[in-house]
């Protein structure tokens, strides 16, 4: 496929400067990225395989339980099948593969499976060294394809129509639960591969915890009720924000509101390529700080969205780098006061060669 090819071209050109001959790719999304391959790892010590990637060959190793799926969609690599799990034969991977020294992508590999491997390359005399890795797929995913960027729309899109049909039938009394399975059983209904992430519904002074846990509280009018959901489709994550009111808004909810959609408006406005991510957190942090909130807005003020929910680039005050035409990020300031409630209002954009567009229709 020409798609995997140029990833992998683009990554073969990154690994020239590299201290090793082999890279293994362990992270589920970007063994996907470069390969294909959807087999999913299921937890953080269970692993659906791994990839090795030197100048001239791609090997993709996995067990039995995904062999078939492999073949069907990784067509660019080769297949290896191992028995007894990734660490047992991993000497015989080196070997084929004549390597020296292996890349690894340091943050998703644990430390038992780092002593497992480093057993069986001792129990075989290997004397191949290892470099710990991070980022080298990642910062390659964070400029989307126009393929990705339709995908995120679509998913966008399903997730809209989703909380559209929620907010028609939204009443005094629903739970936090209620109202977050709605949102997932639609999601699904609607054609989701699956959720993003489990949605988020907090209501009243549950608002102000920013990643909220559903609770059996029910909804009353005039309260804010702070909403986070998104949708997988075609392997593709959305994000988004709302906080409502049903019925009259208090004095407090109405300025808090203002400020954190002026915040957001602020930050996206300026988005353009050469920003640099920090000057953009930085906006909408301001923004905040002189309206009387600095103490309330804790969280970063974006993140890459894509094959994950969470990825490259940040939109936060620490580790910069400058925006790219590509790039697809949230932009979501929020005001979370104890006691009280907070908002949270998140879109996604795209940022272009003139600036950023917004891709959510769903209004604010």
């Amino acid at each position: 496929m020409e798609i995997m090819n140029n990833r992998l071209a683009q990554l073969r050109a990154r690994l020239q400067d590299q201290a090793f001959d082999t890279f293994m790719v362990l992270r589920g999304e970007n063994r996907q990225y470069l390969s294909g391959f959807t087999g999913e790892d299921g937890q953080f010590d269970e692993s659906a395989g791994a990839l090795f990637v030197t100048s001239e060959r791609q090997l993709l190793a996995t067990d039995s339980r995904y062999v078939t799926q492999a073949k069907t969609e990784a067509t660019e690599f080769e297949v290896f099948v191992y028995e007894e799990g990734l660490a047992s034969s991993l000497p015989e991977i080196l070997g084929m593969l004549g390597s020296e020294r292996l890349g690894f992508e340091s943050p998703r590999l644990p430390y038992r499976q780092f002593q497992r491997i480093q057993e069986q390359l001792k129990k075989h005399a290997s004397s191949v060294s290892f470099v710990p890795t991070e980022g080298l797929v990642e910062d390659l995913r964070m400029i989307k394809e126009p393929r990705e960027i339709e995908a995120i729309e679509k998913s966008l899109a399903l997730s809209e129509s989703v909380f559209e049909t929620l907010m028609g039938s939204l009443h005094v009394g629903a739970s936090e639960k209620e109202l977050a399975w709605t949102i997932e059983k639609g999601l699904r209904e609607a054609g989701a591969d699956s959720v993003a992430f489990p949605p988020i519904v907090a209501s009243g002074p549950n608002s102000a915890l920013p990643h909220a846990i559903p609770t059996n509280r029910t909804i009353h009018e005039g309260e804010p009720i702070l909403f986070d959901w998104g949708a997988r489709v075609e392997d593709y994550c959305s994000d988004i924000s709302r906080t409502v009111v049903l019925g009259s808004p208090d004095d407090t909810f109405t300025k808090v509101y203002q400020v954190v959609r002026d915040a957001q408006s602020m930050a996206i406005e300026a988005m353009k390529p050469g920003m640099s991510t920090q000057a953009v957190d930085r906006i909408a942090r301001d923004h905040i700080t002189a309206k009387g909130f600095k103490d309330y807005f804790g969280h970063a003020l974006g993140h890459g969205v894509g094959l994950a929910t969470h990825e490259k680039p940040r939109l936060s005050p620490v580790r910069p780098m400058n925006l790219e035409a590509g790039m697809v990020t949230t932009v979501e300031p929020g005001i979370y006061i104890p006691g009280w409630g907070g908002v949270r209002l998140e879109n996604m954009v795209v940022v272009e060669k003139d600036g950023a567009a917004v891709l959510n229709r769903y209004p604010l």
